[in-house]
């Protein structure tokens, strides 16, 4: 087995993993605080920032099936350490030309970048550790919990010092420790065939299968809640009589919770391998935080930040697992994660704005948070589809 013959190098990989994760999210994420700035400083309307985020969630739904061409071409290996490249110098690129053509440039190549990346590190876990893809699963979701976490909250500072080009720029260091690292990893011989293009063994497209199909709706209503609940947590928690202090502070721990999650929920999945009881356990957590935020008190509004954390800490790495607990190989692996990512982070693009619409022509978030139940209740019926072992 390659696993057993790679168990020294396991320590290596794990950091590997850990860091090109953190790479992720940082260049997003860090466009957040500085919104205002940017819009001030280069005289632009909200919806034209608003675009520095958006687009490269849509993108990262719209290429992720380039990974597939890119595993093919070039290899797990060598696409990962050029892509992170890629992210490291358009990152870089922001605080040396900040103009918002240039801005938007670099989120749209960041976005493709992040979309290819993904899958890419989903089949090399797949490929390279097959009896511990659950706890390497865990390591890739808290790196990238804790890269967006990291970034949202840094950048400020960063900003305090200098200017917003270099404070979102910063980031691109990562990308530099993170190729560094990558390459370090050894690649075990059995695979280089594979590597090489040189498996011939062709999979049924995932996407003439309704299993893939129920993977990318559940991908997308995980990712959908995801991020609407980052978007639009606050502005609830403040609509319910916190101030916008306490609000940010709400968003925190739902945060902090989350990266907790992303990383211990998976390490009890081996040995507790139900994967439709783990989805009940914390969808169960996630409706009881948001009923507790339709229904409860102010105080209440803190504990069910906290559930609500450790359902999308659990969410996330289920998630990503359902493509390789589907499949035998690295490539077959790596077709049905760049699916149901491509789909899910399409729709989940559109859920924050489409939120934002809804509120603006009812004043209140009632249908929002009836929103967030819908999506629960499509997760649950996905999750029950997928049990079924027959097709």
């Amino acid at each position: 087995m390659i696993e057993k013959q790679k168990n020294p190098a396991m320590g290596m990989m794990v950091l590997a993993i850990l860091f090109v994760a953190l790479n992720l999210r940082p260049a997003i994420s860090s466009i957040g605080p500085m919104l205002e700035p940017i819009r001030a400083d280069l005289d632009l309307s909200n919806s034209e920032v608003s675009l520095l985020t958006a687009v490269p969630v849509f993108c990262m739904g719209l290429f992720a099936p380039l990974a597939v061409l890119f595993g093919r071409k070039f290899g797990l290996k060598r696409s990962i350490a050029l892509l992170l490249l890629a992210i490291g110098l358009f990152t870089l690129v922001r605080g040396f030309m900040p103009t918002y053509p240039v801005l938007l440039a670099s989120a749209f190549f960041i976005g493709l970048a992040i979309a290819i990346i993904s899958p890419l590190l989903s089949a090399m876990i797949k490929r390279d550790f097959p009896m511990r893809t659950a706890a390497l699963i865990g390591v890739y979701s808290f790196g990238m919990g804790l890269g967006a976490t990291l970034s949202a909250g840094l950048t400020g500072v960063f900003y305090t010092v200098a200017d917003w080009p270099l404070a979102i720029a910063s980031w691109s260091l990562l990308s530099i420790v993170a190729v560094i690292i990558w390459l370090r990893v050894e690649q075990p011989a059995e695979v280089k065939a594979e590597e090489a293009g040189l498996e011939k063994n062709v999979q049924v497209s995932p996407w003439r299968n309704k299993r893939a199909w129920y993977m990318l709706l559940f991908f997308g209503c995980q990712s959908a809640l995801f991020f609407s609940l980052l978007t639009w947590l606050a502005p609830i928690a403040i609509e319910k009589g916190l101030s916008v202090l306490a609000a940010g502070g709400v968003l925190t721990l739902m945060s902090a919770v989350q990266i907790a999650g992303n990383i211990s929920i998976p390490l009890f999945f081996n040995k507790f391998p139900n994967r439709l009881g783990w989805i009940l356990i914390v969808l169960s957590f996630g409706t009881l935080g948001i009923l507790l935020l339709m229904f409860g008190n102010l105080a209440s509004i803190w504990i069910a930040a906290a559930f609500i954390g450790i359902a999308l800490g659990g969410l996330f790495p289920i998630a990503l697992l359902m493509p390789l607990d589907e499949t035998t190989s690295a490539d077959e692996a790596n077709s049905w994660t760049a699916m149901t990512q491509s789909g899910g982070y399409i729709i989940s693009a559109f859920m924050p704005l489409t939120i934002g619409i809804v509120y603006d022509q009812t004043g209140n978030h009632t249908i929002t948070l009836l929103m967030f139940l819908v999506f629960i209740v499509l997760m649950v019926i996905f999750a029950v589809l997928l049990n079924k072992k027959n097709e």
